[in-house]
């Protein structure tokens, strides 16, 4: 195989065009990677991957959480492979959740610094999933205890937590009151050293091998 064939494409949507050419010139330098395409709207993002699918697509946040995630309805509906990276100069642990739950592959800040960025760049194109992991409010690692230190119903909360379900739905489905979920959440807070249910779920994910957490440089 040449080093051509060898090389990930990569596609960007991206709302500032100085933005976009700076992506350009930073991948088009970079020989394991191949610039595609920069468009300007998520309509021309979905026809830029239904037409060249791009290995990875970086996606700026700025066009509207609900808007991104309509273009990763167009992406599985294609039955694309494309890799969707999204980046923003803000994006909170909710949103991180919610956008890896519903298929996003990357998620880095636009304060990132360039090697960041290109490492979250290869490893999506290369099937994994990335994250800094200062987009945690808490980084305490979910491995302070192992998990057979939960409890049969923690082991279940934290599952159904790490699905994104609310307490009144965690307890729902377990047959159980709210204020008992909450419970259970706190004593698996305690024994993980994870604050935030968010933290908590992108923990799990991180522990099962599904995401990718990288420090970031100083």
């Amino acid at each position: 195989m040449d080093n051509l064939s060898a090389r990930k494409s990569v596609g960007i949507c991206e709302t500032q065009p100085v933005t976009s050419e700076g992506l350009k010139c930073l991948i088009s330098k970079t020989p394991d990677l191949m610039f595609l395409r920069g468009v300007d709207s998520l309509v021309a993002g979905a026809d830029l991957i239904r037409n060249l699918h791009p290995s990875v697509m970086v996606v700026d946040k700025s066009f509207g959480a609900q808007s991104v995630l309509q273009l990763l309805h167009e992406v599985r509906l294609n039955l694309s492979t494309t890799g969707i990276v999204v980046w923003g100069p803000s994006i909170t642990e909710p949103e991180a959740l919610r956008l890896l739950q519903t298929g996003v592959r990357g998620i880095v800040r636009k304060t990132a610094t360039t090697d960041m960025l290109l490492a979250c760049i290869r490893a999506v194109a290369a099937g994994s999933n990335w994250m800094e992991d200062t987009l945690f409010r808490d980084h305490s690692p979910l491995d302070r205890y192992p998990r057979s230190e939960l409890t049969v119903r923690e082991q279940q909360v934290l599952e159904l937590v790490e699905q994104g379900l609310k307490n009144k739905e965690i307890a729902r489905e377990l047959g159980i009151r709210p204020g008992t979920v909450k419970i259970h959440l706190k004593h698996i807070f305690e024994k993980t050293g994870v604050r935030g249910r968010y933290g908590l779920a992108l923990s799990v994910l991180k522990e099962k091998g599904a995401l990718e957490l990288v420090a970031a440089e100083d």
